[in-house]
């Protein structure tokens, strides 16, 4: 357990991810977060926007009370901004919104309208100690090579991904919308999450087939736990009609999914992979469930990222929320190998 003292390498590491995001002396920052969020980093982005002078103001809500059938972890989906939306007006008028709510509001209902009529944009940061966002950070080189993944599965038409567990999957890519996450928010309108180190396509209905592998040593993020038997889901035009494996990692899957009886609960949302040198595959065993949130998991270069709920893309809603990195697939965008048996090989330079 670490002690949550702030430290002048933190402060600079947070103001360092301001800047990156365009905020100046003459910028106006929001500060988003709920009785529940961690002190340590709502301090650190206090301090850091102070470091830079920007003006500041911070909105703390009240944590909603509990109303699932089970617990809710990694999902980006924070239910603290409901009921006050008499005062998210305020945070249209800001250069950038930092939001440190518990579960982040990149898939809520509330923040991203409030904000999208002035263009406004948003960073998440991620409800990690500051010991893994300063292990997760990424280059400006780092940065590029992510945007020029993103570029091209952008353009694709299809994505194929096999392994020698038994992944054999097939996304048609039309209709896609694809995404990136770099850590840096610096467009009109844009909402995104620090730290990153992925590109993620969201296909359209209908576009999933084939079967997923969950292997031993493979990682649910939802859990925050390494699955020690393999899982196979079977998937038809996006739905999961059957999930096979009689370890402890399927019966959690199965009986999660059902608590939330809901029709889109075992459906396809996204899928990506990812470019973070620095995030690394063993780094889930080295820290308490409180201090992370998945963020390296997720970002760990090469690895295939599976998402399982809600897609706005296909229009379907759930509560349920899977997030899987998957290690040593191979996976083709078109006729382009980006991730050979686990290891990134699109350029990571510009060739030209």
């Amino acid at each position: 357990m670490f002690a949550d003292r702030i430290e002048a390498k933190w402060i600079r590491m947070f103001q360092d991810a301001l800047v990156r995001c365009g905020v100046t002396e003459k910028s106006l920052v929001g500060i988003v977060a709920e009785t529940q969020s961690r002190e340590l980093n709502v301090h650190l982005v206090e301090l850091a926007a102070g470091m830079i002078g920007a003006r500041c103001f911070k909105l703390v809500a009240i944590t909603p009370p509990v109303t699932t059938p089970v617990p809710t972890r990694s999902n980006g989906t924070s239910m603290a901004l409901i009921g006050l939306e008499a005062v998210l007006p305020a945070l249209a008028a800001c250069d950038l919104v930092v939001d440190l709510t518990m579960e982040g509001c990149l898939h809520s209902p509330h923040l991203r309208p409030a904000l999208a009529a002035a263009g406004g944009r948003a960073i998440y940061i991620l409800n990690e100690h500051p010991e893994g966002l300063e292990r997760a950070w990424l280059s400006d080189a780092d940065v590029a090579a992510v945007e020029r993944n993103y570029e091209m599965l952008a353009a694709a038409r299809q994505m194929t991904v096999v392994s020698d567990a038994g992944t054999d999957l097939t996304i048609d890519l039309a209709g896609q919308v694809a995404t990136r996450v770099t850590g840096v928010v610096d467009r009109p309108g844009a909402m995104g999450h620090w730290p990153g180190g992925l590109v993620v396509t969201y296909p359209a209905a209908g576009c999933v087939n084939g079967r997923i592998v969950v292997d031993a040593g493979d990682i649910n993020c939802t859990f925050k736990r390494y699955g020690d038997r393999p899982m196979t889901l079977v998937i038809e035009n996006d739905i999961i009609v059957e999930v096979i494996g009689d370890g402890v990692d399927a019966e959690l899957f199965r009986a999660y999914s059902a608590a939330w009886n809901e029709a889109n609960a075992l459906t396809t949302a996204h899928f990506g992979w990812g470019m973070n040198p620095r995030a690394k595959w063993e780094s889930l065993a080295m820290y308490d469930k409180r201090d992370t949130n998945g963020i390296e998991a997720r970002a760990f270069a090469g690895n295939f990222l599976v998402g399982i709920g809600a897609s706005s893309v296909a229009k379907r809603d759930t509560q349920n929320h899977f997030d899987i990195p998957l290690r040593n697939t191979t996976v083709k965008v078109d006729d382009i190998t980006v991730v050979d048996r686990g290891r990134v090989c699109f350029p990571a330079v510009d060739a030209a």
